[in-house]
Protein backbone atom coordinates (compact mmCIF):
# COMPACT_ATOMS: atom_id res chain seq x y z
CA UNK A 1 0.00 0.00 0.00
CA UNK A 2 0.76 3.34 -0.80
CA UNK A 3 0.86 6.77 0.88
CA UNK A 4 1.10 8.44 -2.66
CA UNK A 5 -1.33 5.96 -4.56
CA UNK A 6 -4.10 7.34 -1.25
CA UNK A 7 -3.32 10.91 -1.08
CA UNK A 8 -4.07 10.78 -5.24
CA UNK A 9 -7.10 9.23 -4.18
CA UNK A 10 -8.07 11.76 -1.80
CA UNK A 11 -7.78 14.19 -4.26
CA UNK A 12 -9.46 12.57 -6.55
CA UNK A 13 -12.85 12.41 -4.92
CA UNK A 14 -12.58 16.10 -3.57
CA UNK A 15 -12.32 16.81 -7.65
CA UNK A 16 -15.53 14.89 -7.81
CA UNK A 17 -17.52 16.19 -4.80
CA UNK A 18 -16.31 19.59 -6.70
CA UNK A 19 -17.40 19.22 -9.91
CA UNK A 20 -20.96 19.24 -8.83
CA UNK A 21 -20.50 22.32 -6.48
CA UNK A 22 -21.66 26.00 -7.26
CA UNK A 23 -19.13 28.91 -8.20
CA UNK A 24 -19.51 29.99 -4.12
CA UNK A 25 -19.23 26.73 -2.34
CA UNK A 26 -16.34 25.43 -4.56
CA UNK A 27 -13.40 27.74 -3.51
CA UNK A 28 -14.94 26.90 0.20
CA UNK A 29 -15.29 22.74 -0.23
CA UNK A 30 -11.67 23.16 -1.84
CA UNK A 31 -10.31 25.15 0.81
CA UNK A 32 -11.52 22.04 2.88
CA UNK A 33 -10.16 19.20 0.77
CA UNK A 34 -7.02 21.35 0.96
CA UNK A 35 -7.00 21.19 4.51
CA UNK A 36 -8.33 17.90 4.76
CA UNK A 37 -5.23 16.69 2.29
CA UNK A 38 -2.97 18.09 4.75
CA UNK A 39 -4.25 16.22 7.81
CA UNK A 40 -3.55 12.75 5.59
CA UNK A 41 -0.04 13.95 5.76
CA UNK A 42 -0.10 14.99 9.24
CA UNK A 43 -1.67 11.71 10.66
CA UNK A 44 1.10 9.67 8.46
CA UNK A 45 3.88 11.61 10.03
CA UNK A 46 2.78 11.55 13.88
CA UNK A 47 1.55 8.08 13.90
CA UNK A 48 4.88 6.59 14.34
CA UNK A 49 5.92 8.94 16.71
CA UNK A 50 3.01 9.00 19.36
CA UNK A 51 3.38 4.78 18.53
CA UNK A 52 7.00 5.15 20.01
CA UNK A 53 5.57 7.04 23.24
CA UNK A 54 2.74 4.36 23.44
CA UNK A 55 5.26 1.27 23.54
CA UNK A 56 7.25 3.34 26.05
CA UNK A 57 4.57 4.12 28.15
CA UNK A 58 3.13 0.16 27.90
CA UNK A 59 -0.05 1.03 25.82
CA UNK A 60 0.57 -1.70 23.60
CA UNK A 61 -1.28 -4.95 22.82
CA UNK A 62 0.07 -8.67 20.81
CA UNK A 63 -0.67 -9.44 17.62
CA UNK A 64 -2.91 -12.74 18.50
CA UNK A 65 -3.01 -13.77 14.80
CA UNK A 66 0.77 -14.07 14.64
CA UNK A 67 3.18 -17.03 15.10
CA UNK A 68 5.61 -14.42 17.53
CA UNK A 69 3.13 -11.96 18.70
CA UNK A 70 4.73 -8.97 19.38
CA UNK A 71 4.08 -5.29 20.61
CA UNK A 72 2.09 -3.50 18.99
CA UNK A 73 1.15 0.36 20.11
CA UNK A 74 -2.28 0.56 21.11
CA UNK A 75 -4.83 3.39 20.46
CA UNK A 76 -3.53 5.31 17.52
CA UNK A 77 -6.57 6.39 16.69
CA UNK A 78 -6.22 9.03 19.25
CA UNK A 79 -3.80 10.90 16.51
CA UNK A 80 -6.10 10.36 13.71
CA UNK A 81 -9.38 11.49 15.54
CA UNK A 82 -7.06 14.58 16.84
CA UNK A 83 -6.18 15.76 13.67
CA UNK A 84 -9.49 15.15 12.70
CA UNK A 85 -11.15 17.34 14.85
CA UNK A 86 -8.87 19.99 14.31
CA UNK A 87 -9.41 20.10 10.56
CA UNK A 88 -13.23 19.97 11.05
CA UNK A 89 -12.85 22.71 13.59
CA UNK A 90 -10.48 25.09 11.02
CA UNK A 91 -12.77 24.39 8.64
CA UNK A 92 -16.08 25.69 10.27
CA UNK A 93 -15.74 29.10 8.91
CA UNK A 94 -16.02 27.59 5.68
CA UNK A 95 -19.46 27.25 6.10
CA UNK A 96 -20.72 30.72 6.65
CA UNK A 97 -22.46 32.43 5.29
CA UNK A 98 -24.23 29.34 3.32
CA UNK A 99 -24.55 27.12 6.40
CA UNK A 100 -25.07 29.67 8.98
CA UNK A 101 -28.14 28.60 10.32
CA UNK A 102 -26.95 24.81 10.66
CA UNK A 103 -23.50 26.09 12.82
CA UNK A 104 -25.07 25.26 16.22
CA UNK A 105 -25.44 21.69 14.90
CA UNK A 106 -22.43 21.29 13.86
CA UNK A 107 -21.18 22.65 16.58
CA UNK A 108 -23.08 20.23 18.57
CA UNK A 109 -21.42 17.17 15.88
CA UNK A 110 -18.25 18.35 16.82
CA UNK A 111 -19.02 18.38 20.59
CA UNK A 112 -20.30 14.60 20.30
CA UNK A 113 -17.89 13.25 18.41
CA UNK A 114 -15.19 14.53 20.60
CA UNK A 115 -16.95 13.08 23.82
CA UNK A 116 -17.03 9.12 21.98
CA UNK A 117 -13.46 9.90 21.73
CA UNK A 118 -12.55 10.29 24.87
CA UNK A 119 -14.68 7.98 26.23
CA UNK A 120 -12.88 5.67 23.98
CA UNK A 121 -9.39 6.76 24.91
CA UNK A 122 -10.52 5.98 28.43
CA UNK A 123 -11.86 2.97 27.76
CA UNK A 124 -8.48 1.44 25.57
CA UNK A 125 -6.55 3.19 29.05
CA UNK A 126 -9.05 1.89 32.26
CA UNK A 127 -10.93 -1.28 29.92
CA UNK A 128 -14.04 0.00 31.16
CA UNK A 129 -17.45 -2.15 31.85
CA UNK A 130 -20.24 -2.37 28.59
CA UNK A 131 -22.72 -0.70 30.90
CA UNK A 132 -20.76 2.55 31.66
CA UNK A 133 -19.70 2.54 27.89
CA UNK A 134 -22.98 2.25 26.31
CA UNK A 135 -24.60 4.55 29.17
CA UNK A 136 -22.00 7.23 28.14
CA UNK A 137 -22.74 6.52 24.74
CA UNK A 138 -26.19 7.61 25.21
CA UNK A 139 -24.99 10.72 27.41
CA UNK A 140 -23.05 11.62 24.60
CA UNK A 141 -25.63 12.00 21.85
CA UNK A 142 -27.66 14.82 24.37
CA UNK A 143 -25.85 17.65 22.38
CA UNK A 144 -26.88 16.20 19.11
CA UNK A 145 -30.56 15.66 19.59
CA UNK A 146 -30.78 19.16 21.33
CA UNK A 147 -29.03 20.77 18.43
CA UNK A 148 -31.42 18.48 15.83
CA UNK A 149 -33.75 21.12 14.40
CA UNK A 150 -35.47 18.63 11.86
CA UNK A 151 -38.43 17.12 10.97
CA UNK A 152 -39.28 14.23 13.48
CA UNK A 153 -42.51 12.64 11.37
CA UNK A 154 -41.79 9.89 9.30
CA UNK A 155 -43.33 8.82 5.76
CA UNK A 156 -45.33 6.04 6.09
CA UNK A 157 -44.89 3.06 3.79
CA UNK A 158 -48.00 2.27 1.46
CA UNK A 159 -48.93 -1.00 3.01
CA UNK A 160 -50.15 0.27 6.33
CA UNK A 161 -51.20 3.74 5.27
CA UNK A 162 -54.58 2.55 5.76
CA UNK A 163 -54.17 2.13 9.08
CA UNK A 164 -51.20 4.67 10.14
CA UNK A 165 -52.31 7.54 7.28
CA UNK A 166 -49.12 8.90 4.97
CA UNK A 167 -47.02 10.33 8.00
CA UNK A 168 -47.10 10.24 11.60
CA UNK A 169 -45.28 12.45 13.63
CA UNK A 170 -43.18 10.54 16.40
CA UNK A 171 -42.27 14.02 18.18
CA UNK A 172 -40.29 12.59 21.62
CA UNK A 173 -39.40 9.53 20.33
CA UNK A 174 -38.12 10.16 17.32
CA UNK A 175 -34.91 11.85 19.48
CA UNK A 176 -35.01 8.32 21.06
CA UNK A 177 -34.41 6.83 17.84
CA UNK A 178 -31.77 9.08 16.86
CA UNK A 179 -29.74 8.16 20.30
CA UNK A 180 -30.58 4.62 18.63
CA UNK A 181 -28.73 5.44 15.90
CA UNK A 182 -25.77 6.62 17.34
CA UNK A 183 -25.22 4.16 19.92
CA UNK A 184 -25.27 1.14 17.47
CA UNK A 185 -22.89 2.79 14.78
CA UNK A 186 -20.38 2.97 17.61
CA UNK A 187 -20.49 -0.10 18.93
CA UNK A 188 -20.81 -2.04 16.08
CA UNK A 189 -17.74 -0.71 14.62
CA UNK A 190 -16.42 -1.53 17.59
CA UNK A 191 -17.34 -5.39 18.08
CA UNK A 192 -16.72 -5.92 14.17
CA UNK A 193 -13.04 -6.36 14.92
CA UNK A 194 -10.29 -8.78 15.89
CA UNK A 195 -8.07 -9.01 12.29
CA UNK A 196 -5.58 -6.42 10.96
CA UNK A 197 -7.13 -3.65 9.21
CA UNK A 198 -10.81 -4.32 10.05
CA UNK A 199 -12.07 -1.43 11.80
CA UNK A 200 -10.21 1.28 9.43
CA UNK A 201 -10.96 -0.49 6.68
CA UNK A 202 -14.83 -1.16 7.35
CA UNK A 203 -14.99 3.11 8.69
CA UNK A 204 -13.42 4.31 5.48
CA UNK A 205 -15.54 2.32 3.08
CA UNK A 206 -18.45 3.21 4.60
CA UNK A 207 -17.10 6.73 4.89
CA UNK A 208 -16.81 6.58 0.79
CA UNK A 209 -20.27 5.21 0.35
CA UNK A 210 -21.49 8.35 2.80
CA UNK A 211 -19.53 10.84 0.55
CA UNK A 212 -21.15 9.55 -2.56
CA UNK A 213 -24.55 9.56 -1.76
CA UNK A 214 -24.21 13.32 -0.64
CA UNK A 215 -22.53 13.65 -4.14
CA UNK A 216 -25.73 12.07 -5.34
CA UNK A 217 -27.69 14.63 -3.40
CA UNK A 218 -26.61 17.80 -3.69
CA UNK A 219 -28.49 18.62 -6.47
CA UNK A 220 -31.79 17.33 -4.76
CA UNK A 221 -33.94 19.13 -2.05
CA UNK A 222 -31.66 18.98 0.96
CA UNK A 223 -28.46 19.93 -0.56
CA UNK A 224 -27.33 22.04 2.03
CA UNK A 225 -27.83 19.44 4.70
CA UNK A 226 -25.64 17.24 2.52
CA UNK A 227 -23.05 19.73 1.89
CA UNK A 228 -22.79 19.66 5.77
CA UNK A 229 -22.22 15.82 5.60
CA UNK A 230 -19.59 16.36 3.37
CA UNK A 231 -17.72 18.54 5.44
CA UNK A 232 -17.52 16.28 8.23
CA UNK A 233 -16.55 13.17 6.33
CA UNK A 234 -14.28 14.08 4.32
CA UNK A 235 -11.61 15.24 6.51
CA UNK A 236 -12.59 11.93 8.63
CA UNK A 237 -11.81 9.87 5.52
CA UNK A 238 -8.64 11.79 4.91
CA UNK A 239 -7.13 11.19 8.29
CA UNK A 240 -8.50 7.29 8.86
CA UNK A 241 -6.55 6.73 5.41
CA UNK A 242 -3.53 7.38 6.89
CA UNK A 243 -4.24 5.26 10.11
CA UNK A 244 -5.77 2.76 7.48
CA UNK A 245 -1.81 2.46 5.80
CA UNK A 246 -0.18 1.39 9.67
CA UNK A 247 -3.54 -0.43 10.25
CA UNK A 248 -3.15 -2.94 7.21
CA UNK A 249 -1.73 -6.53 7.37
CA UNK A 250 0.13 -6.43 9.13
CA UNK A 251 -0.59 -4.15 11.45
CA UNK A 252 1.97 -1.94 12.48
CA UNK A 253 -0.60 0.03 15.09
CA UNK A 254 -3.92 -1.11 16.59
CA UNK A 255 -6.43 1.68 16.65
CA UNK A 256 -8.53 1.00 19.50
CA UNK A 257 -11.81 1.71 20.57
CA UNK A 258 -10.71 5.28 20.58
CA UNK A 259 -11.37 5.27 16.74
CA UNK A 260 -14.33 2.94 16.66
CA UNK A 261 -16.15 5.25 18.95
CA UNK A 262 -15.42 8.33 17.21
CA UNK A 263 -15.77 6.80 13.61
CA UNK A 264 -19.45 5.46 15.29
CA UNK A 265 -20.33 8.77 16.12
CA UNK A 266 -19.20 10.56 13.04
CA UNK A 267 -21.30 8.72 11.15
CA UNK A 268 -24.46 8.91 13.07
CA UNK A 269 -24.24 12.88 13.03
CA UNK A 270 -23.59 12.75 9.55
CA UNK A 271 -26.72 10.38 8.90
CA UNK A 272 -28.84 12.33 11.16
CA UNK A 273 -27.58 15.94 10.53
CA UNK A 274 -28.07 15.75 6.99
CA UNK A 275 -31.56 13.56 7.38
CA UNK A 276 -30.07 9.97 5.87
CA UNK A 277 -30.16 7.71 8.31
CA UNK A 278 -32.14 4.94 6.79
CA UNK A 279 -29.60 5.14 4.11
CA UNK A 280 -27.29 5.00 6.58
CA UNK A 281 -28.10 1.57 8.16
CA UNK A 282 -28.06 0.07 4.20
CA UNK A 283 -24.53 1.15 4.39
CA UNK A 284 -24.24 -0.81 7.91
CA UNK A 285 -25.35 -4.13 6.35
CA UNK A 286 -22.64 -6.15 7.83
CA UNK A 287 -22.56 -4.68 11.15
CA UNK A 288 -26.13 -5.08 11.46
CA UNK A 289 -25.54 -9.08 10.53
CA UNK A 290 -22.57 -9.35 13.08
CA UNK A 291 -24.21 -7.43 15.94
CA UNK A 292 -27.67 -10.36 15.48
CA UNK A 293 -24.99 -12.93 15.01
CA UNK A 294 -23.64 -11.73 18.56
CA UNK A 295 -26.79 -11.49 20.55
CA UNK A 296 -26.18 -14.93 21.96
CA UNK A 297 -22.61 -13.76 23.62
CA UNK A 298 -23.79 -10.33 23.86
CA UNK A 299 -26.72 -11.16 26.36
CA UNK A 300 -25.05 -13.69 28.04
CA UNK A 301 -26.44 -16.81 26.60
CA UNK A 302 -22.80 -17.92 25.80
CA UNK A 303 -19.71 -17.24 26.79
CA UNK A 304 -18.29 -14.21 26.06
CA UNK A 305 -14.75 -13.29 26.10
CA UNK A 306 -12.81 -9.94 25.96
CA UNK A 307 -11.37 -10.71 21.86
CA UNK A 308 -13.43 -12.84 20.18
CA UNK A 309 -10.78 -13.82 17.67
CA UNK A 310 -10.99 -16.73 15.07
CA UNK A 311 -7.97 -19.66 16.04
CA UNK A 312 -4.59 -19.42 14.61
CA UNK A 313 -3.32 -21.90 12.98
CA UNK A 314 0.34 -21.86 13.22
CA UNK A 315 0.99 -25.07 10.41
CA UNK A 316 -0.82 -23.11 7.40
CA UNK A 317 -0.45 -19.56 8.73
CA UNK A 318 -4.00 -19.05 8.36
CA UNK A 319 -7.26 -18.57 10.44
CA UNK A 320 -9.72 -20.96 11.74
CA UNK A 321 -13.36 -20.39 12.88
CA UNK A 322 -13.85 -20.47 16.77
CA UNK A 323 -17.40 -20.81 18.73
CA UNK A 324 -17.39 -17.34 18.89
CA UNK A 325 -20.65 -15.57 17.15
CA UNK A 326 -18.89 -13.14 14.67
CA UNK A 327 -19.43 -12.60 11.07
CA UNK A 328 -15.87 -12.94 10.80
CA UNK A 329 -16.07 -16.85 12.21
CA UNK A 330 -19.12 -17.15 9.86
CA UNK A 331 -17.00 -16.07 6.99
CA UNK A 332 -14.60 -18.91 8.12
CA UNK A 333 -17.22 -21.46 8.70
CA UNK A 334 -18.68 -20.88 5.38
CA UNK A 335 -15.67 -20.57 2.94
CA UNK A 336 -12.76 -22.44 5.28
CA UNK A 337 -9.70 -21.14 6.38
CA UNK A 338 -7.82 -17.99 5.27
CA UNK A 339 -5.05 -15.81 5.52
CA UNK A 340 -5.59 -13.11 7.89
CA UNK A 341 -4.41 -10.79 4.80
CA UNK A 342 -7.31 -12.42 2.98
CA UNK A 343 -10.18 -12.81 5.41
CA UNK A 344 -9.52 -8.81 5.67
CA UNK A 345 -10.14 -8.35 2.11
CA UNK A 346 -13.12 -10.58 1.39
CA UNK A 347 -14.78 -8.96 4.72
CA UNK A 348 -13.83 -5.66 2.69
CA UNK A 349 -14.98 -5.88 -0.66
CA UNK A 350 -18.76 -7.53 1.60
CA UNK A 351 -19.01 -3.92 3.20
CA UNK A 352 -18.10 -2.50 -0.65
CA UNK A 353 -20.81 -4.73 -1.78
CA UNK A 354 -23.34 -3.94 0.88
CA UNK A 355 -22.66 -0.13 -0.03
CA UNK A 356 -23.62 -1.24 -3.76
CA UNK A 357 -26.87 -2.66 -2.71
CA UNK A 358 -27.82 -0.15 -0.27
CA UNK A 359 -27.53 2.65 -3.38
CA UNK A 360 -29.54 -0.27 -5.79
CA UNK A 361 -32.07 -0.29 -2.93
CA UNK A 362 -31.98 3.05 -2.44
CA UNK A 363 -32.26 4.85 -5.86
CA UNK A 364 -34.28 1.97 -7.88
CA UNK A 365 -37.90 2.49 -8.49
CA UNK A 366 -38.69 -0.59 -8.68
CA UNK A 367 -37.94 -0.85 -5.12
CA UNK A 368 -39.11 2.36 -3.77
CA UNK A 369 -42.12 3.12 -5.44
CA UNK A 370 -43.48 -0.31 -3.82
CA UNK A 371 -43.05 1.49 -0.57
CA UNK A 372 -43.62 5.36 -1.23
CA UNK A 373 -44.13 7.91 -3.91
CA UNK A 374 -41.50 8.69 -6.33
CA UNK A 375 -39.43 11.29 -4.80
CA UNK A 376 -35.86 12.89 -5.60
CA UNK A 377 -34.15 9.49 -7.21
CA UNK A 378 -31.42 9.66 -9.52
CA UNK A 379 -33.15 10.05 -13.00
CA UNK A 380 -34.24 7.60 -15.35
CA UNK A 381 -32.99 6.95 -18.81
Amino acid sequence: MNRNVLASILVLISALLCSKLPNELFLKFSLCALLSLSGFFLTFYLIPKVGEICKNKELYGRDLNKESPEPVPESLGIVSGTVYLTCAILSQPLLVPVLSPMLGQYNAAMTSICFMMFLGFADDVLDLRWLIKISFSFLATLPLLVAYSGPTNIIIPRPFRGLLGSEYDLGFFYHGYMALIAVFTTNSINIHAGINGIETGQSVVVAGAILMHNYLELGGPHANAHLLSMFLIFPYLATSLALFYYNWYPSRVFVGDTFTYMSGMTFAVAGILSHFSKTLMLFFIPQLLNFVLSLPQLFGFRKCPKHRLPIFIKKTNKLHYSENYTLINLTLYLFGDMHEKTLTTVLLLFQAFCCFIGFAIRYSHAVTDVFYESGYLLPVS
